[in-house]
């Protein structure tokens, strides 16, 4: 007998399936307000960073295995993995956010080109300078002139005719480059009448941002209007300094929205510290944000002490990652994450923002955790961002200057503080409002650009958007309140030697397991802050179970019995 007929499956509809605001169409793989399909998969937030593709997904919805689904758009993206132990664990995905956040800034008229092209040769003869104009370049905020000298006449010429060519072409400064690098020419940059807005989402909808390897962050436009970017990994860290209104502060948003916009919460986290309250508030409560023991998650540290101790328990970090790494024979952050993909370690970035206040506070504190950070911390995967407004020798230092390399100047009154930033002139000539001098660690001369612009109203679309998904499983936490409770405790006048310490039995064990008398072997084994971990081999070394310290040789370990 013939089977019976099968009924009908029932039609599927036709309309797609939609999430709320920001939402994924999934029947289509099209970003919803947009006629551009997505180009690439969910981001699977275990991968390395440096496993992503260089199209990045712009999709804005996330989904955690485990969690209950709120619509039909919250469905699993990815179905749970089985650990060794036959346990199923969740595995994150995360959406990275849309370029429809952010603004475009319609574009604006130039002009100027001929009539100071030829008001400036006929200056330079009257002073008996001979050049011929070989190429005008205008950017966003300065129109450079490339001259090209006469046989026999000397470059310094063009230098001391700089305030002459000013007052010729009535123009609020001139910066002169003598030579340009890489090129037989004399560079004369002159204000144009206007500043061209540059957009941040010009710069990170760029090919050179979209196929940016690392820590990739947008900084704006050069004057021949290409998009510039770099590479935070290879800095490894940056200096950001300029007077009150030049553009720092924006600059800091920038980098901070270009991070956010490559990378998710479990492969880079942030560590924001913000003396004066209101420059970076509003990334409040961010799941990319480390969290702080005995505060609220996603906590901005605003208390200079707490931002030193802070600094402190980055160091210990740093010194954790640095004894896994060892054990597991791989040289950096890059390594282990590929050998350990099931557990990679996230990228850290450590941005500061008003330098100053924390060297009035704890100037020595301070400044001894950046430079152990900005020495050894780049292959444990830690970057640092440091901002100030008051480029002078007592908050930039000598040796904040040796271990920082890479430095952005924005507009100075002097050129003291131009030299004190860039160890070179030409930041008092800036005009402000974004224009700066980027100098990164391979560049001999800082590059002119015109700094991107974000709203305030753009980067609370982006944080909001990233504010809906979770938390990631492999948040970093610092315990600055025990490490602060320590270091008060050590200052507090009593003799360390004649006190005794609970852990003193465990740290002499970790020595004799370890066979190393140091304070970061005793922060990392018993978890403890610097503060505490000194006081221990202090205790150590007074009853005679570890030598003194020898420089940079390491301690003896003395002990030969019981202890007392």
């Amino acid at each position: 007998p013939a089977a019976p007929a099968m009924s009908a499956a029932p039609a599927m509809s036709a309309q797609p399936r939609r999430s709320p605001a920001f939402g994924f169409d999934r029947s289509e793989r099209r970003i919803i307000g947009s006629s551009a399909p997505v180009s690439g998969a969910v981001v699977n937030a275990q991968r390395p960073a440096a496993l992503y593709p260089s199209s990045i997904p712009s999709v804005s919805t996330v989904r955690v295995v485990g969690q209950p689904a709120n619509s039909a758009a919250s469905a699993p993206l990815a179905m749970p993995r089985k650990s060794n132990s036959g346990s199923l664990q969740a595995v994150e995905h995360y959406m990275l956010p849309s370029l429809a956040l952010l603004e475009e800034v319609p574009p604006q008229s130039r002009h100027e080109f001929v009539d100071k092209s030829e008001l400036l040769i006929r200056t330079l003869a009257s002073f008996k300078v001979e050049a011929t104009v070989r190429n005008v370049i205008q950017g966003p905020a300065v129109t450079r002139y490339e001259l090209e000298p006469a046989i026999g006449v000397r470059v310094n010429k063009f230098i001391n005719l700089t305030n002459d060519i000013a007052l010729a072409l009535a123009a609020t400064t001139v910066r002169i480059e003598a030579p340009v690098p890489g090129k037989s020419v004399v560079g004369v940059e002159v204000p144009n009448g206007f500043t061209e807005l540059v957009s941040l989402k010009e710069v990170l909808s760029s090919e050179n941002f979209r196929n940016g390897k690392g820590l990739c962050v947008g900084l704006g436009k050069d004057i021949s209007g290409t998009a510039r970017v770099t590479d935070l990994s290879k800095m490894p860290h940056l200096l950001v300094a300029g007077t009150t209104g030049s553009g720092k502060s924006v600059c800091i948003n920038t980098l901070i929205l270009s991070l956010l916009y490559r990378f998710t919460p479990r492969n880079l986290q942030l560590l924001m510290i913000d003396p004066k309250q209101v420059e970076l508030s509003i990334y409040e409560g961010l799941p990319h944000l480390i969290c702080l023991t005995g505060e609220e998650p996603g906590k901005i540290i605003v208390d200079p002490k707490m931002a030193s101790s802070a600094l402190h328990q980055m160091v210990n970090l740093m010194e954790e990652r640095y004894t896994m790494f060892s054990k597991n024979r791989v040289r950096n952050i890059g390594e282990y994450n590929m050998k350990h993909p099931e557990a990679t370690l996230p990228w850290v970035v450590v941005i500061i923002d008003e330098l100053a206040d924390l060297m009035m506070v704890a100037s020595k504190d301070v400044e001894k955790s950046i430079c152990r950070l900005a020495q050894k911390a780049r292959a444990a995967g830690i970057h640092m961002v440091v901002a100030t407004q008051r480029p002078s020798t007592d908050v930039i230092t000598g040796l904040l200057k040796v271990n920082i390399p890479s430095r952005i100047a924005f507009a100075v009154s002097s050129g003291v503080d131009s030299r004190v930033i860039l160890d070179d002139g030409g930041a008092e000539h800036l005009l402000g409002k974004g224009d700066m001098l980027f100098k990164p660690v391979d560049a001999n001369n800082g590059a002119r650009i015109q700094g991107a612009f974000v709203k305030n109203d753009e980067i609370q679309r982006v944080v909001d958007f990233w504010n809906r998904q979770d938390v990631p499983s492999n948040r970093i936490q610092l315990n600055i309140q025990e490490d602060m409770a320590e270091d008060k405790a050590d200052k507090g006048g009593g003799n360390d030697a004649n006190d005794d310490d609970p852990l003193l039995e465990e740290a002499l064990d970790a020595i004799l397991r370890t066979r190393q008398a140091s304070a970061s072997m005793l922060q990392t084994e018993l978890r403890v802050g610097y503060a505490r971990a000194r006081r221990l081999i202090n205790l150590l070394e007074k009853r005679g179970y570890v030598g003194p310290a020898e420089g940079s040789k390491a301690r003896k370990i003395l002990y030969t019995g019981a202890m007392d």
